[in-house]
């Protein structure tokens, strides 16, 4: 509990038998309440490895994709009635050290989204950022702004928290399963109104992390530059669009339930 709400850390996993100890390790107890790690489909034995460590789980039998692992990831949060829901990835690239932190600010009552962003500073090629997608990160970052007008120091983090609003509000499932669903939620809390809040979060790249390949990260950025044009028309009243309208599929609505969770 932090302040009298429920922090709960979401960790949508994908072969992470090799780090999910490591950042189990550093969640922060003291004020997250419950972990819930959504396994979709690895191939290895992080299934396994969450039972050793008694974390709740929930198991998708085939790949989702990233994008359909955090509709999960999410609606299992809200089952569980949480009221702050940290996105945690399982491959420890972010520092949980930092959930308190950025927890503290939706607690605050100023935020409901608060990033942890690997561009505040100037770690970020020092962490092991390669440098074409640190120069993506920039270019794509630039163009976000400019085309959806708010200003961010980076879209690209997967390190993030919600208040249980946002989630409750956002169309979550008229977005994409694939990787560009979280610039798709981002650029849906921006639509909604939510504040969003920013704190420098150390760049680490290790062997034993996940990361898309130069491919993959070309249909992302694609991706990127297509959901900032839908938002641009969409503000223009060029069009309609689903991800964007109050009437957007969401999540379902659920109420909160005890008991662990064996998937």
């Amino acid at each position: 509990m932090l302040h009298g709400l429920k922090v709960v850390v979401v960790m949508p996993a994908y072969n992470a038998e090799k780090t999910l100890a490591w950042t189990y390790g550093e969640i922060p107890f003291d004020i997250v309440d419950d972990v819930i790690l959504v396994d979709d489909g690895s191939r290895d034995r992080t299934v396994d490895e969450a039972r050793r460590l008694e974390i709740r789980h929930v198991v998708h039998p085939e790949n989702r994709g990233y994008g359909g692992n955090q509709k999960t990831c999410y609606e299992s949060a809200l089952r569980e009635g949480a009221d702050i829901i940290v996105m945690l990835h399982p491959d420890y690239q972010y520092t949980p050290k930092l959930i308190t932190a950025m927890a503290g600010m939706i607690a605050s009552g100023h935020y409901d989204v608060v990033l942890g962003s690997r561009i505040l500073g100037t770690g970020a090629l020092r962490g092991g950022m390669p440098f074409y997608k640190y120069v993506s990160n920039r270019f794509l970052t630039l163009a976000q702004n400019l085309m959806v007008g708010c200003k961010l120091s980076e879209y690209h983090t997967g390190f993030r928290a919600f208040s249980r609003k946002v989630l409750e509000t956002l169309p979550l499932l008229e977005n994409s399963d694939d990787f560009v669903f979280d610039n798709q939620m981002l650029v849906q809390a921006i639509r909604f109104g939510f504040p969003i809040g920013e704190i420098s979060c150390p760049t680490r790249y290790i062997a034993e992390s996940s990361s898309i390949n130069f491919r993959r990260s070309v249909e992302y950025g694609l991706g990127v530059l297509g959901t900032s044009l839908r938002y641009f028309l969409w503000r223009a009243g060029k069009r309609g669009d689903a991800l964007l309208d109050e009437s957007g599929r969401r999540l379902p609505a659920t109420q909160p339930r005890t008991g662990k969770q064996d998937g």
